[in-house]
C-alpha cells in the first residue's frame, strides 16, 4: 500500500508525440499531473518549466552554448520520465518534490558542480521566503483530520507544534518551526489521524542530514505512535493516560503487559511469579527519550513483541523483559532483574540479538553462536543440515565445519563409486539456510569452513562467484578457509602445496601446530610413494593467489588461522578447534558430539570514557554485571538439540565484546590511524580482558568452576597474554606484538589459578551491528564507514550522520548548507573539501582513507588480550594483489585468530544524490508509508544483514 499525501487526479488528456521525445507513443493517454505551489494552489505540471530551471542552473555555472541548451532539455525530459513512472496510482506533486528528482537528475548527469550550486540555491530562496512570509500565511487554515470512526475535526496546529516541540525538548539545535514548515506542505484536507503522524514523522526524518538532533526528535515522535498502539492493545480500549506523568503512565501499564503477553503465550508464565509493582517503579522513562530514530525503529520492526502485527511492548518493558528472562533464577531474582535492566537500558552494555529477542519468552533460546563438526557419512552430513535448520530457526549463527567430507573423486566403499566431493552438500546446506529464515525476523545465516588442504579448495572458493554452474554455487552462504601456518611458510619459501581428500588422512583434521606439521610431511611422502589415492600438488603460491582473488572479487572466503586459533585455545585438552563461527569472532572445540555454543554481548566502550580517559571503575562494575547475565544465559537457555546442551553445560563459554570504539576515539580526539589509537585499543582491551576474567573467577568461588576446568590453560595459570608464548614455540618464530601492561596480572594469575573459572572462554568481540544501532554508536571496532551516507536494512532506509564531526565543524563555524552539499558530493568524505582543516581530516578519515594496517596493528593489540578473537573487517580502496598479500600476511605474523569481510572500494560506491526525502519503510506506522524512490539513494554497501546474526 502506499500512503497518499493529497487527494489523487483522475482526469485525462490526450497528447501528441514530442520530437524530442521519440520513445513516446505518437498518441498516449496520461494522468493530467497537478502540481501543487508553495501557497498551495494547485497548476498543471509543464515539462517547459523543468526545461527552463535546468538551464539556468547551466547558465549560472556553465555557458549559454547550444550543447547545455541541449543537455537541459535531455534532462528536463528525464525528470519527466522519473516523475510519470513514480505516480502509477496518480497523485499530486508538490514543487519541492519535483526539484528534489532535478538535483537527482543533475548529480546522475555527473553535473556536481552545477547541482552544488543549485542546491545552495534552492536552501538561500527557502530562507528568503520564511524570513518574508507573514505569521499569518505560515501555516493552511481551514484543513479537517479524519478520525477512525470517520468523523471530522478541525486541523488543530497549535496541537501539532506542541507535540513537535515536545518531540525537540532539551535539544536547542532541533526547531519545531523548521519541521512545520515541512509539514505543511504534505497535509491536505480530509488527512487521517494516523497519516498526519507520519507526516510529522516524515518531516522531522528529512531533516536529519542537516543536524543529529532531528534523529532523536524523530526517535521520539515514533515513540509517541508506538504507545498510541501499544497502550490501548494491552490496557484496554478506554485507556487514558493524559492525565498520567511517564512514570505513573508506565507503573500502570507494566503489570498488565505481562499478564497480556503471558495470555497471548508471548511471555514465559514464570515472569508473573517477579514482583510487578516493584519492577514497574524501577523503570527509568526518561531513558525512552535516548534513542535515536534508526535503533527505536529497528526495536519496533524487530525486537518488540506482537501479536497479529501489533506491538505489546514500550521500550523500557522492553528491557525489564529481558532482566526479569536473565535474572529468574537467581536467589534474588527482583533485585537481580533490576539490576539488569539498568545495565541494558542505560546502553552501557547490550546482549545480542537472540538473547534480546526471546529472553522471557517462552521458547528462550538465547545463544548467539554455533559451532558444528559434519561427518563423512550421508546420515551425519543430512543430519547436520537437520541441525543447521533447527539452531537456525531460533536465532542462531552457523559456523560449519566441512573438512572432514571427502573430496570429489574419493572411494566410496559402499557403492564402489566415486564420491562428488562436499561441493554439492554445501548447496544443499546453503539453501536450508534461506528456507529456514528465523521466523521471519531475519536472513538465515551459516558461514561453512574448509582447510586449505582439502582436494575441493579450489571448487570451493569458487562458491559465491556469480558465474559457473549455478548447482556448484552458494550465494546466500558465507564461506571460510581454514589456514594452516604450514600452508603460509609454504606460501613465504614459494614451495609447493598437497591437497589431500580427507577420508585418506583423516587425523590432519583433529591436529594443529607443530604435529600437524609433522603429519602432512608424512602424507605428502605417502602421496610420493604411491599410497595415498586422491591428491593434487600445486604452488602454495598460486592457491594463495587464488584464495585472495575471490576473496576481492566476492567478498569470500574469509581468511582465518587454524594454528593461532587451537595452540593459544584454553580448551587445548578438551578437543580441536575445527572453525570459527558466522562472523569469525568465536574460536571453540566441536566433535560430533558437541556442538559448540557460544552466549554474546558487549560493552558499550564509549559510554565508558570520562574526562578524557577510559573510566575503569565504570568499566569493572560494567563487566561484572554483563558476564553474571552471559553466564545466566547458559543455564536459562532453550537447547534445541543435545549436542549444544552437552557442550554448554560442559564448557560454559561467554563472548564478552566490545563496540563503539570509534566513537571513544573521537571522544578522545584520537584519528583511527594513529600510533595513539593503537595504544588506546592495546590498554582498553587489557582492561576489559581483566575484568572479565576476575569476574569470572568471582563466579566461579560462588557457584563453582566449569566441569572441564581441569587441564585447561587456565588451571594451569596461562591467562591470554601468556598463551603468546605457545605460539611462538609452536611456530619456531617470535610474534610481532608488543607485550607491554599495565595491570596486576601476575595476582589475577594466581586467584584463578587458586579460584578457578566458571566459563572456558570469556572473551569474544562480535560485530554488532545491530545492536550498536539500538544503542546509537559505531559498531564493534569499525571504523567510521562515511560521515554522512544512507543505512539500508531490513527497516528502510536512513540517513546516518557523523554527530561527533557535525559538533567540531559547528565549533569552527564550518557546519552550513554548503558543507552538507560538500559531503554528499565527496562520498561523506572530508579529504577533498578545501576549507575543512587538516587536523579534522586525519581525526574524521573514514574507512577507506585509512591504510588497513592500523586496523590490523590495533587488531593485534587487542588479541593478545582475547581468549577467543574478533571480527575483524578490512577495508581496502587499492586494487593491488601485493597489497593484499602483504596486508593478510601480516594479520598472520602479528599472531590474529580470524579476519572478517574484505571489504573494497567498488563495492561500497554510494550514488552521489539528495539524501533529504529519502524514504525507507517506516513500519512504527500501522498505515503504509510514503511512496518509495526509484532512483538508488546513497545506500551505505555494509548492510548489517551480512554480519548480524551474531550480535
Amino acid at each position: 500500500m502506499t500512503l497518499h499525501i493529497a487527494p489523487p487526479v483522475t482526469s485525462v488528456f490526450r497528447r501528441r508525440r514530442r520530437e524530442t521525445s521519440p520513445e513516446l507513443p505518437a498518441i498516449e493517454e496520461v494522468a493530467v499531473i497537478t502540481v501543487i505551489k508553495r501557497d498551495g494552489s494547485p497548476v498543471v505540471f509543464e515539462t517547459a518549466k523543468i526545461q527552463s530551471a535546468i538551464h539556468r542552473a547551466f547558465l549560472a555555472t556553465k555557458d549559454d552554448s547550444e550543447a547545455w541548451r541541449q543537455k537541459a532539455e535531455a534532462l528536463a525530459h528525464e525528470v519527466e520520465r522519473d516523475l510519470f513512472a513514480r505516480l502509477g496510482a496518480g497523485r499530486p506533486l508538490h514543487i519541492e518534490e519535483i526539484q528534489d528528482r532535478v538535483e537527482i537528475a543533475l548529480m546522475r548527469d555527473e553535473q556536481y558542480d552545477v547541482a552544488r550550486n543549485y542546491i545552495l540555491y534552492r536552501e538561500e530562496r527557502a530562507r528568503l521566503r520564511q524570513e518574508q512570509m507573514p505569521a499569518s500565511e505560515a501555516l493552511p487554515a481551514g484543513l479537517q483530520v479524519q478520525r477512525s470512526d470517520g468523523s471530522r475535526e478541525a486541523l488543530d496546529w497549535a496541537r501539532v507544534k506542541a507535540d513537535l516541540d515536545t518531540a525537540c525538548e532539551g535539544m536547542e539545535l532541533a526547531d519545531a518551526d523548521a519541521i512545520l514548515q515541512i509539514l505543511k506542505n504534505d497535509v491536505y484536507d480530509g488527512i487521517t489521524v494516523e497519516q498526519l503522524r507520519v507526516a510529522q514523522i516524515m518531516a522531522t526524518r528529512s531533516l536529519v542530514e542537516s543536524e543529529p538532533a532531528y534523529s532523536v526528535a524523530t526517535a521520539r515522535l515514533v515513540l509517541a505512535q508506538l504507545k498510541s498502539e501499544v497502550l490501548p492493545f494491552v490496557c484496554g480500549a478506554e485507556w487514558d493516560a493524559s492525565g498520567l506523568t511517564e512514570a505513573e503512565t508506565y507503573q500502570a501499564y507494566f503489570p498488565r503487559y505481562v499478564r497480556k503477553g503471558i495470555e497471548l503465550e508471548l511471555i514465559d508464565a514464570s515472569l508473573a511469579a517477579f514482583d510487578l509493582p516493584r519492577l514497574a517503579a524501577a523503570l527509568d522513562p526518561a531513558r525512552d527519550r535516548d534513542f535515536q530514530f534508526l535503533g527505536l525503529q529497528t526495536l519496533y520492526d524487530r525486537y518488540f513483541l506482537h501479536s497479529g502485527g501489533t506491538r505489546i511492548e514500550l521500550p523500557q518493558a522492553f528491557f525489564m523483559r529481558v532482566a526479569m528472562g536473565l535474572a529468574r533464577a537467581e536467589d534474588d531474582p527482583n533485585r537481580k532483574a533490576i539490576e539488569f535492566y539498568r545495565l541494558l537500558s542505560s546502553f552501557d552494555f547490550m546482549c545480542s540479538t537472540p538473547t534480546l529477542f526471546n529472553a522471557g519468552t517462552p521458547n528462550a533460546q538465547l545463544s548467539s553462536c554455533f559451532l558444528t563438526t559434519v561427518p563423512d557419512d550421508l546420515d551425519g552430513i543430512f543430519k547436520s543440515i537437520k541441525d543447521n535448520a533447527l539452531l537456525s530457526k531460533f536465532s542462531g549463527g552457523l559456523g560449519n565445519d566441512w573438512s572432514r567430507v571427502r573430496g570429489l573423486g574419493a572411494h566410496i566403499k559402499g557403492t564402489n563409486g566415486q564420491s562428488q566431493g562436499v561441493i554439492p552438500f554445501l548447496k544443499v546446506a546453503n539453501d536450508t539456510a534461506v528456507a529456514v529464515n528465523q521466523g521471519g525476523k531475519r536472513k538465515g545465516a551459516v558461514c561453512a569452513y574448509l582447510e586449505t588442504w582439502h582436494v575441493d579448495i579450489n571448487e570451493f572458493l569458487d562458491l559465491r562467484k556469480n558465474t559457473g554452474d549455478e548447482r556448484r554455487r552458494t550465494h546466500d552462504m558465507n564461506t571460510a578457509c581454514w589456514v594452516p601456518d604450514l600452508f603460509l611458510e609454504r606460501v613465504e619459501a614459494d614451495d609447493h602445496w598437497t591437497l589431500f581428500s580427507p577420508d585418506e588422512v583423516g587425523d590432519l583434521h583433529e591436529r594443529t601446530g607443530q604435529d600437524f606439521k609433522e603429519r602432512y610431511l608424512h602424507y605428502e611422502a605417502e602421496a610420493s610413494a604411491g599410497r595415498i589415492q586422491v591428491f593434487k600438488r600445486i604452488r602454495a603460491v598460486d592457491l594463495w593467489r587464488r584464495m585472495l582473488t575471490m576473496l576481492y572479487e566476492t567478498g569470500h572466503p574469509w581468511i582465518t588461522f587454524k594454528d593461532a586459533c587451537n595452540v593459544r585455545s584454553p580448551q587445548q585438552h578438551a578437543g580441536v578447534v575445527h572453525s570459527s563461527n558466522l562472523c569469525t569472532e568465536i574460536t571453540l572445540n566441536s566433535s560430533k558430539e558437541e556442538v559448540a555454543v557460544c552466549n554474546l554481548g558487549s560493552v558499550n566502550l564509549a559510554r565508558h570514557i570520562r574526562g578524557g580517559q577510559l573510566d575503569q571503575a565504570k568499566l569493572a562494575r560494567t563487566v561484572a554485571t554483563a558476564v553474571r547475565m552471559l553466564d545466566n544465559v547458559i543455564d536459562i537457555n532453550y537447547y534445541t538439540i543435545p549436542e549444544t546442551k552437552r557442550s554448554n553445560l560442559r564448557h560454559r563459554p561467554i563472548g564478552l565484546g566490545l563496540m563503539g570504539f570509534q566513537d571513544a576515539l573521537f571522544q578522545l580526539g584520537l584519528p583511527y590511524a594513529s600510533a595513539e589509537a593503537v595504544q588506546f585499543a592495546d590498554r582498553s582491551m587489557e582492561a576489559l580482558s581483566y575484568y572479565a576474567i576476575q569476574a569470572s573467577s568471582d563466579l566461579a568461588c560462588e557457584r563453582g568452576s566449569y566441569p572441564s576446568f581441569a587441564g585447561s590453560l587456565w588451571s594451569r595459570g596461562i591467562l591470554p597474554l601468556d598463551s603468546l608464548d605457545l605460539l611462538d614455540k609452536a611456530r619456531n618464530r617470535t610474534l610481532e606484538v608488543d607485550r607491554h601492561f599495565t595491570l596486576d596480572w601476575s595476582a589475577l594469575r594466581t586467584r584463578v589459578r587458586q579460584d578457578g573459572m566458571r566459563n572456558s572462554n570469556v572473551m569474544a568481540i562480535a560485530p554488532t551491528a545491530t545492536i550498536a544501532n539500538i544503542c546509537g554508536v559505531s559498531p564493534s571496532i569499525e571504523p567510521t564507514f562515511r560521515n554522512l551516507y544512507v543505512k539500508s536494512n531490513m527497516s528502510g532506509e536512513f540517513t546516518v550522520l557523523n554527530d561527533h564531526l557535525v559538533r567540531a565543524l559547528k565549533a569552527r563555524g564550518l557546519w552550513d548548507a554548503a558543507m552538507i552539499s560538500d559531503l554528499k558530493y565527496y562520498d561523506g568524505c572530508l579529504k577533498d573539501i578545501p576549507r575543512v582543516p587538516a587536523d579534522m581530516k586525519r581525526l574524521y578519515a573514514t574507512a577507506f582513507e585509512i591504510d588497513p594496517r592500523w586496523l590490523v596493528e590495533a587488531a593485534a593489540r587487542r588479541q593478545k588480550w582475547l581468549d577467543q578473537s574478533q571480527s575483524l573487517n578490512l577495508y581496502v580502496a587499492t586494487t593491488s594483489g601485493q597489497m593484499l598479500h602483504e596486508l593478510y600476511m601480516l594479520a598472520w605474523k602479528r599472531g590474529l585468530k580470524t579476519t572478517y569481510y574484505l571489504r573494497t572500494q567498488a563495492a561500497s560506491q554510494v550514488e552521489k544524490s539528495t539524501l533529504q526525502g529519502t524514504d525507507g519503510r517506516l513500519n512504527a506506522v500501522p498505515v503504509a508509508a510514503a511512496p518509495r524512490t526509484l532512483y538508488s539513494p546513497a545506500v551505505c554497501a555494509l548492510d548489517d544483514e551480512d554480519c548480524e546474526a551474531c550480535q
